[in-house]
């Protein structure tokens, strides 16, 4: 393994000089990369899905180290993420955030080559549901956080920023009329205060869809780009979608706190596949190439005309399975790639490809699946759904999903499938009491497809580091028996 790291990280040192070149000029646009998935690609895949789509800029929402180590000498600028359980710890303790650094940030950086650019202290601690709870730590964390950085003397690389949730602004009817929620208005003005002073930007979370899912009367082509026949109009400026209204309403509420010029990075927006009505293929990509077209014209907003958000990361890279559907089925397909690095429909991200392109050297399981057994009674296998279904996703078979209609055999088979490969394929997993069987014929209906898990990162990760190393050690020999040969 000694002599494997060797020669990755001499490949990876003669591959990575062009690619850095290229991706610090080019990357307006971002990507959300999230890890709540059973069928987790390994890290060094997702890292190459990354550079062969020239994806620049990638947010994390914690210090994942094996992330972090894949995207070593990658040339993409990272956003690490405080996570909101941790907030209370650090707000009260300068040596509990000089840890913070020291683990996930100072280890990183410099000779280890992870471009850590920003800390995202905490995600969308100002949500309206979370109560308040975190609203006493968001400072204090960030000024301990402050404090071990300057200790660190990487205050002036590494930014601080809290990624806030559109709820924290609000407006009666047009976006002049935008103000901070009461309670957070003397926060608001001292994260400002800070943002300002640090050269960070304001970063906010903007989600169209989730105007359009939660009210029945939103106008649907208001969400997109295409230009709405209901504009809003707000004196003389006229809105002809919903992002942009948003952002000025962002704008005019800090701008009543004395902030009005501070530079403002979209932290997550995106548009879902599957798991509710309006989320679909076709709407996905005419809201994501939209969006992109919009933020690569340079042509700004109303209120702030000709200026670009200082950063745009799409939510998401990838579909996560395992993340809460409490919001709504679509939570598990904000990817604009499957869990396996797959694209999903083509778009041009602006940043040299005309289309996505797919993962590569994924480590999947064996080709095999887990079905319903013919020979058994179907309502009796109907028992078994829920319970693989209640530990698997089964949302892609509910209204909204791609797998929904294929019928009452079609869904136990995807149910069972799905249990059987979030089990790494243990045959013990398909039994469900003999009415699960398993076939090698792959049993996908049109766009439903019967996933094939992924191997576990640290078994692909050693087998990966093999092929390359055997790769090389190869053409070592080769070259060797060719000069005996001329000897």
């Amino acid at each position: 393994m000694a002599a494997c790291s060797t020669v990755l990280a001499f490949l990876l040192a003669l591959s990575c000089v062009r690619e850095r070149r290229f991706l610090a000029a080019n990357a307006a646009v971002g990507v959300n990369w999230g890890t709540l998935s059973s069928h987790r690609a390994p890290p060094p895949v997702v890292v190459d899905l990354l550079r062969a789509n020239r994806i620049g800029k990638v947010k994390l929402f914690d210090a994942d180290p094996g992330v972090l180590s894949a995207l070593a000498r990658s040339g993409i600028q990272v956003m690490v993420g405080v996570t909101n359980g941790e907030l209370a710890g650090i707000a009260g303790s300068p040596a509990a955030a000089d840890a913070w650094v020291a683990q996930n940030v100072s280890r990183y950086v410099g000779r280890a080559g992870v471009d850590i650019r920003y800390i995202a202290v905490g995600n969308e601690p100002f949500l309206t549901s979370y109560q308040g709870q975190f609203l006493s730590y968001v400072i204090p964390a960030m000024t301990n956080i402050q404090q071990s950085l300057v200790k660190a003397n990487l205050a002036n690389y590494v930014k601080l920023v809290v990624p806030c949730n559109a709820d924290a602004y609000q407006s009666a009817s047009v976006p002049s009329q935008g103000v901070f929620r009461t309670e957070l208005t003397q926060i608001m003005t001292q994260l400002a205060t800070y943002l300002s002073s640090n050269g960070a930007p304001f970063v906010v979370n903007i989600y169209p869809f989730l105007s359009l899912y939660q009210n029945s009367d939103f106008p649907e082509d208001y969400a997109f780009f295409e230009g709405s026949t209901h504009p809003l109009v707000d004196g003389p400026n006229v809105y002809y979608n919903a992002f942009d209204g948003n952002f000025d309403t962002l704008i005019s509420a800090l701008s009543k706190i004395g902030f009005g010029q501070l530079p403002i990075a979209i932290g997550e927006v995106g548009w879902p596949t599957e798991g509710a009505s309006s989320a679909n293929l076709t709407a996905a990509r005419a809201f994501n190439q939209g969006l992109i077209s919009r933020v690569m014209s340079n042509k700004g907003t109303p209120l702030r005309p000709g200026v670009s958000p200082a950063d745009v990361y799409l939510f998401s890279l990838l579909d996560e399975e395992q993340k809460s559907v409490l919001p709504g089925n679509f939570e598990r397909h904000w990817g604009i790639f499957s869990f396996d690095g797959q694209a999903k429909y083509p778009l041009n991200l602006g940043l040299g490809n005309p289309v996505l392109k797919n993962a590569k050297e994924v480590p999947y399981l064996p080709s095999r699946w887990c079905v319903a057994n013919p020979a058994q009674d179907l309502d009796k296998a109907s028992n078994h759904l829920k319970l693989a279904c209640d530990m698997a996703d089964c949302t892609t078979l509910y209204h909204g999903g791609l797998c929904n209609g294929i019928g009452e055999k079609g869904n136990i088979s995807f149910a069972f499938n799905s249990y059987y490969q979030m089990q790494k394929q243990d045959a013990k997993s398909c039994d469900f009491d003999g009415h699960g069987m398993i076939t090698y014929l792959d049993p996908s209906m049109g766009e439903c497809r019967f996933l094939v898990g992924i191997e576990d990162s640290s078994s692909s990760a050693v087998s990966s580091c093999c092929r390359v190393f055997c790769g090389v050690l190869a053409v070592w020999v080769l070259m060797y028996l060719r000069m005996m040969g001329s000897a």
